[in-house]
């Protein structure tokens, strides 16, 4: 482990310790699937919840606290901008790299900004609520773009990444299988992923190519994508089986 996720590793315990100490939730600022997947390493899997605001989001919170412990349920501390040019007719076309870059440069931190979403010139951007109202007023333009930024309760529809059902064919039900074919790797190639901390199911780090999955579960694989498994639809005649999947687009 680099000394990156060991600092990550030791906040995680910290906020875990303050939760079960206090009994009260506790929250981590916006990290990656794959770095959040962490906090599953000191905490147990009833105390640890991942959200990012979407169901599909690429940056997420890690919240601690059991709420059949702690008796309640509560809001993670995340909200919604929505920037959008104050004439969109003479905006420029703007990337995602673009917002984040106008973010930052308000000198706010990334940990504190989650995905961002882009339909057309318009942006919604999650952001720690800590922050939200600081962005709202700060933030001008986007490169030469004047804009203007408001809270939304939540993001249109058409925003949030597609899913696209697959049906790829393999000789084994093993994870490294699937990943194989899904992303036309060769075995090996597949087994590197696991070895170098890439796949995360269900949130978590998953270090075993043999694994087989659960139903509905989702698959994350750092510089490929993600999906979710819907399970197995058929053997073939040749003893294959036909495994669906819903992917990412």
């Amino acid at each position: 482990m680099d000394e990156h996720a060991e600092k990550n590793l030791k906040r995680f315990e910290e906020l875990a310790e303050r939760a079960r100490r206090s009994s009260v939730y506790t929250y981590s600022s916006f990290h990656s699937t794959e770095t959040a997947s962490l906090a599953y390493r000191v905490a147990g899997e009833n105390e640890v919840t991942l959200w990012g605001g979407t169901d599909n989001s690429e940056r997420v919170v890690a919240r601690f606290g059991d709420p059949k412990e702690l008796g309640y349920e509560e809001d993670f501390p995340i909200r919604v901008v929505c920037i959008r040019p104050k004439q969109e007719k003479f905006a420029d076309s703007l990337t995602h790299r673009d917002f984040l870059g106008a973010v930052l440069n308000l000198g706010i931190e990334r940990d504190v900004v989650g995905d961002i979403l882009i339909s057309e010139h318009t942006a919604y951007l999650f952001v720690l609520e800590e922050l939200a109202d600081f962005v709202c007023l700060e933030l001008e333009r986007v490169r030469r773009t004047a804009v203007k930024c408001e809270l939304v309760s939540a993001v249109p529809e058409g925003c949030i990444p597609k899913l696209r059902e697959e049906t790829v064919t393999v000789a084994s039900p093993r994870l490294d299988a699937i990943l194989a074919k899904a992303y036309h790797l060769s075995r090996g190639e597949a087994k590197s992923l696991f070895d170098a901390e890439k796949v995360t199911v269900n949130g978590k780090i998953c270090t075993n190519p043999e694994t087989v999955l659960k139903a509905d579960s989702k698959v994350s694989i750092r510089g490929f994508g993600k999906f979710e498994y819907r399970g197995e639809e058929h053997a073939t005649r040749k003893g294959k089986t036909g495994i669906t999947i819903w992917r990412y687009v």
